[in-house]
C-alpha cells in the first residue's frame, strides 16, 4: 500500500521561529571509547544553556528501546543507522539541534543520513583517536571482550571503522581536552551567535 505524506500547517520554520535558532543535526562519528557520550553531554549543556533546543540520540540508549531489535552484523548496523538518521531528521523538522554520538562505522551508511537532510542541516564531526587509547579507555570492558573473542563484530577489532573523509569537523581527543573540543565546536559552527 502507498503512502502519502501528510501537510501540516505548522512547519520547521515556524518552530525555529519559535525557538530562535536554527535546526541542525551534528553527527558524532567514531570508535567506541573515542569521545563521542562525552562531547555530546557537554556540547548540549552549552547549547542548552545558552537557550537552544536540543537532544542527544545516543547509540547505546538508542539500542536499549529503538533498536533493541538489531544486532551487530553489517546489515543490522545499517538499518540501525537508517532508523537513527529518520529520527534525527524529523527532530531537525521539528526545530530542534540534535546531537547524534554513534559509532556509524560505514561511509555508505553516513553518506546515506546525509542525503536526508538539506546541505547546510548536517554536520558530520569525526571524534578522533587511535584504537590504542580508546582500548585504555574502555570502562566497559568491550575491547577485552573483543579481544577474547567473547564479542564478535566489535568495531575496530573485527569490524571495519571507515573514518570520514571530509567531515566538517574533525577532533581529536588525545589533544585537547573535552571542553576545549566543544569551545572549538561552538566556535568552529558559530553556534554562539
Amino acid at each position: 500500500m502507498a503512502t502519502t505524506e501528510q501537510i501540516f500547517k505548522i512547519d520547521r520554520a515556524m518552530r525555529q521561529s519559535l525557538n530562535q535558532h536554527t535546526a541542525k543535526c551534528i553527527w558524532l562519528t567514531g570508535l567506541s571509547g573515542s569521545g563521542k557520550s562525552t562531547l555530546a553531554n557537554l556540547l548540549e549543556q552549552e547549547l542548552h544553556n545558552s537557550g537552544k533546543r536540543t537532544y542527544i540520540l545516543d547509540g547505546d540508549n538508542v539500542r536499549q528501546y529503538l533498536n533493541a531489535d538489531l544486532g551487530f552484523s553489517d546489515e543490522d548496523r545499517t538499518e540501525n543507522i537508517r532508523r537513527i538518521a529518520h529520527v534525527a531528521r524529523l527532530m531537525v523538522d521539528a526545530g530542534i539541534i540534535v546531537i547524534v554520538a554513534f559509532i556509524s562505522p560505514f561511509a555508505k551508511d553516513r553518506q546515506l543520513a546525509r542525503s536526508l537532510f538539506a546541505k547546510d542541516d548536517f554536520l558530520e564531526i569525526y571524534i578522533e583517536a587511535p584504537l590504542e587509547v580508546c582500548e585504555q579507555r574502555d570502562t566497559k570492558g568491550l575491547y577485552a571482550k573483543a579481544r577474547a573473542n567473547e564479542l564478535k563484530n566489535f568495531t575496530g577489532i573485527d569490524s571495519p571503522y571507515e573514518a570520514p573523509s571530509s567531515p566538517e569537523l574533525t577532533l581529536n581527543t588525545t589533544q585537547l581536552s573535552p571542553s576545549e573540543l566543544v569551545k572549538k565546536t561552538l566556535k568552529h559552527f558559530n553556534f554562539n551567535s
